[in-house]
């Protein structure tokens, strides 16, 4: 299951970077039809342009589409600041002092030894 759902978000990942080899591979599946219906040279008797000018007016569409879609993300993107007012009281603290030692000193040896370390609950993996 992790490993399907690890290739499912590759591919997502992916899937916009290889945006110009899928207009490709649709071109090459439908050339046949598109070189006879959609073609501006289609009714030439010597037709070397196979339905290219298509091509490349479909990347042209795709590459104006990404610049838009780039373009409107980066009028889109704000930066939003949150601040949290909190009302403080701002009263006399008294000193505490402690006769207690809140230190670790290293003079003697270890008595143990941890050898197991904290592990997430595996539900969050």
């Amino acid at each position: 299951m992790k490993l399907l759902f690890a290739i499912a978000l590759s591919t997502l990942l992916l899937l916009p970077s290889l945006g110009n080899m899928i207009v490709y591979a649709n071109f090459k599946i439908n050339q046949d039809e598109i070189s006879k219906t959609i073609c501006v040279q289609k009714k030439l008797e010597f037709n070397t342009c196979n339905g290219r000018c298509e091509l490349q007016k479909s990347l042209k569409q795709f590459e104006d589409n990404e610049k838009k879609m780039n373009n409107h993300l980066k009028e889109k993107t704000e930066l939003v600041y949150v601040q949290n007012n909190t009302e403080m009281n701002h009263s006399v603290v008294i000193p505490y002092f402690s006769t207690q030692k809140n230190y670790i000193t290293f003079d003697k040896k270890p008595i143990s030894i941890a050898l197991s370390n904290f592990r997430p609950p595996s539900y969050f993996i």
